[in-house]
């Protein structure tokens, strides 16, 4: 068998439907062509959910050992039609008229545009918490009837088909994989509402938000959140567990963000509407057991004046001129009395002595508030080449009970150099295995005392992990780069004594150059000899 064909059959479905996608995208900007796209995802999994549901309750109704078993035709109907039956689900109610199977049937008429934003219009009505996320507007001149057809085509795909009868589960598999392609054909744009799924892996695994409230102050496109839910099912626990809280200021990303969530069946509050978490925060008495969040990298020109004297500036007011410090403050008042909170930041952080950031970083190691620093490898993000690395955080290094066990730690800081951990999943984007984050994640817990994979205690690594202590830091004048307190890696030991290794390898240099010199003179040699033979 060919190679090329072998490939292609090796192509996830995902893949699949992403590379039937992009082929109807024509000249169309991807920035633009992904809301279309993804709002025909979600359209198609809300409606084949109440399909679903629409099945298992007509199974039921003329079912007679059902509790829902109705002898008339007018009964079954009434249940059948019910909203209730629906919503008590967790299932969107999808109008007669508006489901997938009815555009299906018109995908190839002059009118899908407008049919879709019917649809689209009509979904909104009868769901209110929908109502503002939808994108409503297919009738725009460059999505072609063509392209319309041709999509609702790609996402009614026997093979796309079969695996929903599996798992409805897979549209959100979907939507998050053509979320991250989308993102990746962006650029730097692209990492404003997506971040690479091993580095928010790698989050949720040193977090461990098995249950309780989780926010994000700069939620994006919900990735988090979904990673979440994820997690805490796949410990034995559902839905329900965490309750999820967060907020986002660009509205088309918001609407991302909502569509995500509710493809994944998560109950999300995030927010009345989209708004600055500074100047607009939607959760104002939120006290979270866990905050997690990815916001943007030495965020500028953020109006920081105008909140000079917020009450979330505990340990110094942060520079107009960076919100790095801003968004660590903002995340840390809206912290539990025993939560943890985990950041992304630019490694500048870390270190900068500028616009009064160096003492607002020694206010929160003397408040014994830092708990790890881990600094990260190069090329994880779209479209940057700015170092990054993770702060964690907590008010209860006292280990007071909070549902997850701990040791105290009172006066410790954990750093991890993983700056050399990872692979490159492309030419120019790193990720990491789940090796990876087994390893970074085991070294938190078993430092923290909590339960790991391997069950091993901790022990520093030279050049990977050190325990520190505040004094130290403060010798340092509370730079926290990891490589300043984690050594260098320790060299593999042979077993052959110092003394030796010198007189071997003294030896050896001087073998070689007696042998380079014996080649010069046979090759000087030679050449004498073909000038002999000339003359």
């Amino acid at each position: 068998m060919p190679p090329r064909t072998r490939a292609k059959q090796n192509k996830s479905l995902e893949e699949v439907l992403w590379d039937s996608a992009t082929a109807l995208r024509s000249s169309m900007d991807a920035a633009e062509y992904k809301h279309p796209v993804l709002g025909l995802i979600f359209l198609k999994y809300v409606s084949d959910t109440f399909t679903a549901r629409h099945d298992e309750l007509a199974r039921l109704v003329n079912d007679p050992d059902s509790d829902y078993f109705m002898p008339s035709e007018g009964a079954k109907w009434s249940v059948l039609e019910d909203r209730d039956e629906y919503t008590a689900e967790g299932v969107f109610w999808i109008p007669d008229g508006h489901r997938w199977e009815d555009l299906r049937k018109v995908g190839k008429q002059a009118d899908i545009g407008a049919r879709i934003d019917a649809a689209m219009a009509a979904i909104e009505r009868e769901n209110p918490t929908l109502r503002g996320v939808l994108p409503k507007n297919y009738t725009r001149q460059e999505l072609t009837p063509e392209m319309l057809g041709g999509l609702i085509d790609v996402f009614s795909r026997s093979d796309l088909a079969a695996e929903e009868h599996k798992d409805l589960d897979v549209l959100g598999r979907v939507y998050e994989y053509f979320l991250g392609r989308f993102a990746g054909g962006e650029g730097k744009r692209g990492g404003q509402y997506y971040t690479p799924r091993s580095v928010v892996q790698l989050l949720v695994e040193m977090l461990q938000p098995y249950h309780g409230r989780v926010f994000d102050p700069a939620c994006g496109s919900g990735g988090m959140f979904v990673q979440a839910d994820k997690f805490v099912r796949a410990h034995g626990g559902v839905h329900n567990d965490i309750s999820v809280f967060g907020q986002e200021s660009v509205p088309t990303t918001w609407r991302l963000a909502k569509m995500n969530l509710a493809l994944r069946g998560i109950d999300a509050n995030l927010g009345a509407e989209w708004g600055d978490s500074f100047h607009n925060d939607q959760h104002p008495d939120l006290r979270a057991d866990f905050v997690i969040a990815n916001p943007p990298f030495n965020q500028d020109k953020w109006r920081g004046t105008r909140l000079e004297n917020d009450v979330r500036w505990c340990y110094g007011t942060p520079s107009d001129a960076n919100a790095n410090y801003g968004w660590i403050q903002h995340m840390l008042y809206h912290l539990a009395p025993t939560g943890t909170m985990a950041t992304v930041l630019a490694n500048g952080s870390l270190g900068s002595q500028q616009n009064g950031e160096a003492e607002i970083r020694k206010r929160l190691v003397e408040a014994d508030l830092v708990e790890c620093i881990v600094a990260l490898p190069p090329q994880l993000f779209f479209g940057t080449q700015i170092p990054v690395c993770l702060w964690f955080l907590t008010k209860n290094k006292a280990a007071r009970p909070n549902g997850a066990k701990t040791r105290p730690r009172q006066g410790e800081m954990l750093f991890i150099d993983a700056r050399k951990i990872g692979y490159m999943e492309s030419r120019t984007l790193r990720a990491f295995s789940t090796d990876d984050i087994t390893k970074i994640a085991d070294t938190y817990h078993a430092w923290r005392g909590t339960d790991t994979s391997n069950g091993q205690p901790y022990q520093d690594v030279p050049g990977f992990c050190r325990v520190v202590e505040g004094a130290e830091i403060a010798e340092h004048s509370y730079v926290l780069t990891p490589s300043r307190y984690v050594g260098a890696e320790k060299a593999e030991d042979d077993g052959e004594p110092l003394d030796e290794k010198i007189t071997r390898l003294t030896n050896e240099i001087r073998d070689g150059f007696k042998k380079r010199a014996e080649l010069e003179a046979s090759a000087l040699a030679a050449l004498d000899s073909l000038v002999g033979c000339d003359a």
